[in-house]
């Protein structure tokens, strides 16, 4: 989603995104504005996004049960041929998992049956629920909506434009995200800036600041450069032509640039691997195998062995000099046009068993509970339809999201959960939510808690003055 100008200055944004690095001779010097108690952090906080690629569906997620929600739920779900994508009843066996939030809103509540590990956080008070929230410029009626008299986030349903809105306030080709403009304004908490932003899943536009750059590392740490030490085709180690560019100086600007980014990044590779702590005995535990629930198969869990990574850089967090990080983690797969009841199921197993593993690792990380200074939230590009397609949904709107840690004010359901159904207030087409919340609000609350001064919210979150309510309340 981040794009550069095919010319020198952009090849080398794109190179420093890679390596982690700070362009300061281009950018503002956001750190500086920074209030004090960031620079002065003597807390460590770290916020974790989880990002649901593909349109997380959130009526099956979050359910409404009680009976004039959960009998349109049933009608609604199952088509004429009696394809069904409702889930089963109340029960011990297979069926939604009943919570009882703080605020029932004169409504009762479920989670899908494959969050047990949700559901029993939730209940200890360590995960809030906010509900439909969305992508938004300003507060929106449907007659709004639907008459255009409103500013409205560029280009609705488009997986792209909506992945980057989610992620920066902007559609596709943003520059920045508001993950990485959290960092600019506490970067002056870390004394190695190079590790404030650190994505374990590829580039993603949400960690890239004004001033900060992402750090991309994998789930084994940062990778190395590959033939640095030894020969390269053929050559021998000491006239490694690799070696020569990379440390070599001379009158060929574009390569001296090129070097000091190389070095870097080297740099950066050598740094981290020293600081993160190993994986499996002796360090931070392997995630076990999930099981798939539609088979009954073992598998390895890519999204436990991000956490993993992401809990391996917080056990070296004093080593690194840092105070406050913000990480970001994803999965695949959501998208669910068709076979949405057994997509969907492994999905949230998935979702379940990363979250409970994460949990367990961060009550005794190294010794320490980490619990209270990690925040994980979960975002995607959109809802879904409440509509069947047949098996499956089509894109929507609004959607549920879940926000976990020791200092979330769990055990609740923030925002206004909306009627279950169609044709009300809020459906913009096929039960698709117009949202009640917006990203921005979701953020700032989020922000808020991790430093980030009321003055300079506007700076990360464009649009939040155009909300009455900039903190939601779901952080403690």
């Amino acid at each position: 989603m981040q794009k550069h100008p095919l010319s020198r200055r952009g090849f080398l944004g794109s190179m420093m995104a890679m390596a982690g690095t700070t362009a300061a001779p281009f950018a503002v010097n956001l750190a500086a504005m920074g209030n004090a108690a960031a620079q002065n952090a003597s807390d460590y906080k770290a916020l974790v996004c989880l990002y649901m690629a593909g349109g997380n569906d959130g009526f099956n997620t979050v359910l409404a049960t009680d009976s004039a929600s959960w009998n349109e739920y049933q009608r609604l779900r199952v088509t004429a041929d009696n394809k069904s994508i409702a889930l089963p009843g109340l029960g011990a066996t297979g069926g939604v998992l009943p919570i009882t939030p703080i605020n029932s809103q004169g409504r009762s509540f479920a989670l899908h049956p494959r969050l047990g590990t949700v559901k029993s956080l939730f209940e200890a008070g360590n995960v809030a629920i906010l509900a439909n929230v969305g992508t938004l410029v300003q507060p929106t009626t449907l007659a709004q909506y639907k008459a255009a008299s409103v500013k409205l986030p560029p280009k609705l349903f488009s997986h792209n434009d909506q992945q980057s809105m989610w992620q920066s306030d902007a559609p596709e080709g943003s520059l920045s995200g508001w993950g990485g403009r959290m960092g600019d304004m506490v970067a002056s908490a870390n004394s190695n800036q190079t590790f404030g932003c650190i994505s374990v899943s590829g580039n993603a536009v949400f960690l890239t600041g004004k001033q900060t750059r992402q750090l991309q590392i994998t789930t084994e740490g940062l990778p190395g450069i590959t033939n640095l030490s030894a020969g390269l085709f053929g050559t021998q180690p000491g006239s490694n032509p690799l070696q020569a560019i990379i440390t070599g100086q001379g009158d060929n600007k574009f390569q001296n640039d090129y070097a000091a980014v190389v070095n870097r990044a080297i740099a950066a590779q050598g740094t981290l691997q020293a600081a993160m702590v190993p994986a499996g005995a002796g360090g931070i535990p392997n995630p076990t195998q999930y099981v798939n629930p539609n088979t009954g198969v073992a598998a390895a869990n890519p999204l436990a062995l991000q956490l993993q990574a992401v809990a391996r850089v917080i056990a070296g967090r004093n080593t690194l000099g840092v105070k406050r990080q913000v990480f970001y983690v994803s999965m695949n797969g959501f998208d669910t046009h068709t076979a949405q009841a057994t997509a969907h199921a492994d999905l949230m197993a998935r979702l379940d068993h990363a979250i409970a593993y994460f949990n367990t690792v961060l009550a005794s990380l190294q010794g320490t509970d980490m619990r209270q200074q990690v925040t994980l939230f979960t975002a995607s590009d959109f809802g879904r339809t409440f509509t069947t397609n047949g098996n499956g949904t089509d894109h929507g709107w609004g959607s549920h999201h879940f926000i976990i840690g020791g200092a979330v004010k769990g055990r609740d359901i923030y925002g206004s959960f909306p009627v279950t159904g169609v044709n009300h207030t809020l459906d913009v087409g096929s039960g698709s939510l117009l949202p009640t919340t917006s990203v921005d609000q979701y953020g700032a609350t989020l922000a808020t808690w991790f430093g980030v001064p009321a003055t300079q919210l506007a700076s990360v979150f464009p649009n939040i003055g155009n909300f009455a309510t900039k903190n939601l309340g779901f952080m403690a």
